[in-house]
């Protein structure tokens, strides 16, 4: 099962050392892991990621599930971490894209208080006791939670509401007096604009988890790859 992963531990030393094992549970096949990263959250309250080898394999977080709940579990410091990862806090904090619940979230912030340092990673895995017990060892404090579809009912009914509302606005633009057409004009510019910025974001969404599905399938054939090439 595709599940998000917050491990949240004391220090820096014990979140490379949770980050390690989950590496090493993934080469022995007790899970795959997809992507990973260590966020710290400072004294001052910011938070960042750490720097190294601690992207994993789907590279770029943009666009990805694990990027917006960074962004997300970034909160005021979202700017500064954006510009870390590459994006905008602004496209990084959506739920929607998370595909997780907001209690998810509001678990892990209140345990990743300043000076703690979380591994997050997005994995697969069908068996919770390998990770639990691994990291429980090193005195991490584990959070779960199961990727959920990505979201579009929601969305389409939005559309098709502004649509509707854009179809009035344009039926009473055609009758109205000339003083009164140019405010209506305003804000048919507007919710078209508004229409045009879902449709856009909708179809942002479709093509990051199509190559989120492409580098899922990449990782799962190197493996595969690997142990054909081990056990010959």
């Amino acid at each position: 099962m595709d599940r998000m992963l917050v491990v949240v531990f004391d220090n820096e030393a014990k979140a490379y050392e949770g980050k390690k094992a989950l590496q090493q549970l993934d080469n022995e096949g007790s899970l795959s892991v997809y992507a990973y990263a260590v966020l710290a959250k400072n004294a001052d309250g910011t938070t960042s990621i750490k720097q190294g080898d601690d992207v994993g394999p789907l590279g770029t977080l943009l666009g990805t599930s694990m990027g917006s709940l960074i962004g997300l579990l970034g909160g005021p410091a979202g700017v500064a971490l954006g510009a870390t990862l590459g994006f905008g806090a602004g496209s990084a904090a959506d739920i929607d894209n998370a595909r997780i619940g907001d209690d998810f979230i509001t678990d892990i912030t209140k345990q990743l208080t300043p000076s703690k340092v979380a591994v997050v990673a997005e994995i697969d895995e069908d068996w919770t006791t390998p990770v639990d017990t691994r990291m429980e060892q090193i005195g991490g404090t584990v959070y779960r939670r199961a990727l959920s579809e990505a979201r579009k009912t929601s969305n389409e009914e939005e559309v098709a509401a502004m649509r509707a509302d854009l179809a009035q606005m344009k039926a009473e633009h055609a009758k109205a007096h000339a003083d009164r057409k140019a405010k209506l004009q305003e804000k048919i510019n507007q919710l078209d604009s508004k229409i045009q910025d879902q449709l856009q974001k909708a179809k942002e969404r479709r093509e990051a988890a199509q190559r989120q599905a492409q580098a899922k399938a990449q990782v799962l054939k190197a493996k595969a790859a690997a142990a054909k090439a081990k056990a010959s």
